[in-house]
């Protein structure tokens, strides 16, 4: 098993199903495409591995699926027993709305707040757009939060929703985002600083800063 990722600093989408395997325990390596080069040099490298010309990609018994959130459902089907979604039905369908919800939105969020760890944390202005994106973002995680009691978005177990938040949490870290100035009691505070303490994310966080 072969996961075909980004420059780790930088690569929110190749941050999610690098979790989602380490949590998994998968065996696999990973191949690292150097981001944002030069002259389209950067999808040249990648085309090898990816028919999308994007990372991530996964390369597995002769297959190679492409995107973070098929990457994913992979990963929970071949491991089952890492429990990557709740096992309760009402929980995995809220989680599962909520990764998708990350996975094709909050365009503001991404494009002004670009996820950098090796950036040092400072705090910025923020459009209304992103203000929005953030209000939604705390509101959605204090449902969840509330209604399965946490510590994670689908309950008591770390999940593929909450890798797919990660990316998240570091830019709230690193542009100053204060989630008390948009409707966090504290519940949403402690729950990015918790995703931000996993041990998968600190080894990635390591690398990316080595």
């Amino acid at each position: 098993m072969e996961l075909v990722i980004g420059t780790k600093k930088w690569s929110t989408w190749s941050l999610r199903p690098w979790l989602v395997a380490r949590r998994a325990g998968a065996a696999f390596t990973e191949t690292v495409i150097p981001l944002r080069q030069a002259d389209n040099q950067t999808e040249a490298e990648i085309r090898p591995h990816s028919p999308s010309g994007l990372v991530p990609a996964l390369k597995v018994d002769g297959l190679v699926i492409v995107d973070s959130l098929a990457i994913c459902e992979f990963l929970a089907e071949r491991f089952p027993e890492a429990g990557l979604w709740p096992a309760d039905p009402a929980a995995r369908a809220l989680a599962r709305s909520a990764a998708s919800e990350m996975h094709a939105g909050f365009s503001s969020l991404r494009g002004e707040c670009p996820m950098d760890l090796t950036a040092e944390p400072r705090a910025v202005e923020l459009s209304e757009a992103t203000h929005k994106d953030v209000r939604r973002i705390v509101a959605l995680w204090t449902s969840l939060l509330e209604r399965f009691g946490g510590p994670y978005l689908g309950g008591g177990q770390w999940g593929i929703v909450d890798a797919f938040y990660t990316p998240v949490a570091t830019r709230f870290r690193t542009y100053g985002v204060r989630l008390s100035d948009f409707g966090d009691t504290g519940i949403c505070g402690e729950y990015a600083a918790r995703l931000l303490a996993e041990p998968e994310f600190l080894a990635w966080e390591r690398d990316a800063r080595a």
